[in-house]
């Protein structure tokens, strides 16, 4: 059996064609584009690229609500349940299912996995808001797919198989997720994937009294969505979401902006090592920025020396797996997330592949 994954992002697409042979996955090809004359357009030329006809599609979709906890068959009635969520993570559901979409007439199975699914089990003290309790208003986390994947890379680098860490995925979304003995425990985005770290163009955050403000104010419902999910985060503190450009600027604003993005991260890495009561192994570092910068990640490590936490320089600069010293009290690393890999094996158990 091929499964073609289709993993749509907010600002790419990444697809790969996996088959799955002798209870084994294969990874055939695969690419990462970005969108470009629209999310149907995009999806259409990876499958017209496509080495051979894939017998069944798994898409990702970032949030499940509290309905899908697992991976599901797409057929009309998940397809109404689905468009109902889009209101959550408007700029990733949107696309996910315009991807669905565009590979409905396809006459194959089409499979949903969702990220937030690794999240479905957090304790009560981590999922609830200090709310009067309404029905699907509960902390769900996100980046899922990518926080399991890097967790059990690191379990195979180590040799340790439910370990206990601290991951963070920072790319055009970014969060922060506490992992103990295998399972997570806490993460930064909430409800929604607005919640958390500073991201590309979304603030984290952001104290709900400002909200209140802005719609005294006379913000509207469709304003205040497309500030926070558009307009914030790196874009509104210095013009561009692209922390390459901010990184290779020496104006006040991008220094500010760079400065505050890991400000952030070091507040929630350091809130995660006391929740995990000292018994932290590494921070695990992914996506597009934590795997990509070792700028970001120098600067998000030298506030943690107090842990034990001491950077190999060279291994940092080269982006090896490992970029801790050796003998260092609390490891790094930098591992690029298989997302793709786990989605494929996912779906293929689904399907009795």
């Amino acid at each position: 059996m091929r499964i073609l994954v289709i993993n749509c992002g907010s600002a790419t697409l990444k697809w790969a064609l996996y088959e799955a042979v002798g209870g084994r996955l294969e990874r055939l090809t695969g690419s990462t584009v970005p969108w470009e004359g629209g999310h149907a357009a995009t999806v259409q030329r990876a499958l017209a690229g496509l080495p051979s006809r894939p017998d069944a599609i798994a898409h990702r979709v970032v949030h499940g609500g509290e309905q899908f906890l697992a991976p599901v068959l797409i057929e009309d009635a998940v397809l109404r349940d689905l468009r109902e969520l889009v209101p959550l993570a408007p700029l990733h559901n949107t696309v996910s299912l315009a991807g669905v979409e565009a590979t409905r007439g396809l006459g194959m199975p089409l499979v949903a996995v969702f990220d937030t699914a690794f999240f479905a089990e957090l304790p009560a003290r981590a999922r609830r808001y200090a709310l009067p309790e309404m029905r699907g208003v509960r902390r769900f986390g996100f980046h899922g797919w990518s926080h399991r994947s890097v967790a059990e890379r690191y379990a195979v680098l180590t040799g340790v198989p439910e370990p206990t860490i601290v991951t963070l995925h920072l790319g055009s979304g970014c969060s922060a997720a506490a992992i103990r003995r295998g399972r997570p425990v806490d993460v930064s985005m909430g409800y929604s994937p607005l919640e958390g770290l500073v991201m590309s163009t979304r603030p984290g955050d952001v104290d709900p009294g400002v909200l209140l403000h802005l719609v005294e104010q006379g913000v509207g419902p469709d304003a205040l969505a497309r500030m926070l999910n558009h307009e914030s985060g790196l874009r509104a503190l210095a013009g561009t979401g692209d922390m390459r450009e901010l990184l290779a600027r020496e104006d006040a604003a991008a220094r500010l902006a760079i400065e505050l993005f890991c400000y952030r991260i070091v507040k929630y890495v350091g809130a995660y090592l006391a929740v995990l009561e000292g018994e932290a192994e590494a921070i695990i570092f992914t996506g597009g920025i934590g795997h990509g910068s070792p700028e970001v990640r120098r600067r998000v490590c030298a506030p943690l020396a107090w842990t034990g936490l001491v950077l190999d320089q060279e291994r940092n600069a080269r982006g090896d797996e490992t970029i801790s010293a050796d003998g260092a009290g609390l490891k790094a690393f930098a591992i690029r997330s298989d997302e793709e890999g786990l989605i494929a094996a996912a779906a293929a158990r689904l399907l009795g592949a």
